[in-house]
């Protein structure tokens, strides 16, 4: 594994910039809150805002795809710039587009988001595992082609999730066969691998007592929740445990909400990233 795999450079920027991962998520109310019309105008001068205050100095920036889509093509277009603009300025950069499919479906999917040829192309993505852990195969194989990574669903910060999620499969629950699935692609890595997990801050108990092993996954952990979803650091170390080192604590509204000048953007992240270094340990 080389210093340009995924692993590698999320945990040389979580240790150089903080483990903190803030959403790009302009929806309506957001908007309004800037003083911003919802449209493609205010969606730019939003995300662009996000990019110019953020990407040099938090370690990754995860825009929310469907937000920019609502507003068709021009907003596809603004995602595009976002994308762009945001790994230049040294921030990993992850679409949040939560993609699942099978066979030719996925691999675009794959190719639109982490082919370094696309004008989409980011360094991860979200994706979903209903249709099974192998349908995802063609995003995890391209994502092992170009050094991207993959953040597959795991334990949700959504209280609907624990329905599927908790749910017997063979012995042991969904979200346990998805966690050992990616554990054993990222088995040859020295630390974090490229298959990420998606495991809420919001889920309420120690992921340790649903038979889990997270700290055996080698995956980093993105950890939706923290903020106005409910959940604060001291959450982390608990929900986490023994994986903690590799959490990614996600906050989207928390940061976001202290628009619109960039400054205030700043000031409100750095506030994160030492809060959750102080419970991260």
């Amino acid at each position: 594994m080389s210093d340009n795999d995924f692993g590698p450079r999320l945990r040389s920027a979580m240790q150089s910039r903080g483990p903190l991962c803030v959403g790009i998520d302009p929806h309506p109310a957001l908007l309004q809150a800037w003083g911003l019309a919802d449209d493609v105008a205010g969606l730019e001068r939003f995300a662009m805002t996000c990019v110019e205050a953020l990407a040099g100095e938090v370690a990754v920036l995860k825009p929310q795809s469907a937000f920019f889509e609502r507003h068709g093509s021009r907003g596809v277009a603004v995602l595009e710039r976002v994308l762009a603009d945001a790994r230049l300025a040294g921030a990993i950069t992850l679409v949040d587009v939560k993609r699942g499919d099978i066979g030719s479906t996925m691999t675009a999917y794959a190719q639109a988001y982490l082919d370094p040829a696309s004008p989409l192309r980011a360094d991860a993505m979200t994706a979903s595992a209903f249709l099974g852990y192998e349908a995802l195969r063609p995003a995890l194989d391209l994502a092992q082609q170009h050094g991207g990574g993959v953040f597959v669903l795991a334990l949700t910060s959504n209280p609907e999730g624990a329905q599927v999620q908790h749910a017997a499969l063979e012995g042991r629950s969904v979200a346990r066969a998805v966690v050992e699935a990616a554990a054993a692609d990222n088995a040859a890595s020295a630390d974090l691998g490229r298959v990420g997990l998606v495991v809420g801050a919001t889920v309420g108990m120690a992921v340790s007592d649903l038979g889990i092993d997270l700290a055996a996954a080698k995956a980093p952990l993105l950890a939706p929740g923290v903020g106005a979803q409910g959940a604060g650091p001291a959450d982390l170390a608990r929900v986490f445990g023994a994986a903690r080192a590799n959490v990614l604590p996600s906050s989207s509204r928390e940061v976001l909400g202290a628009g619109p000048t960039a400054a205030a953007l700043l000031g409100a992240a750095r506030r994160s990233v030492d809060a959750v270094v102080a419970a991260l340990g």
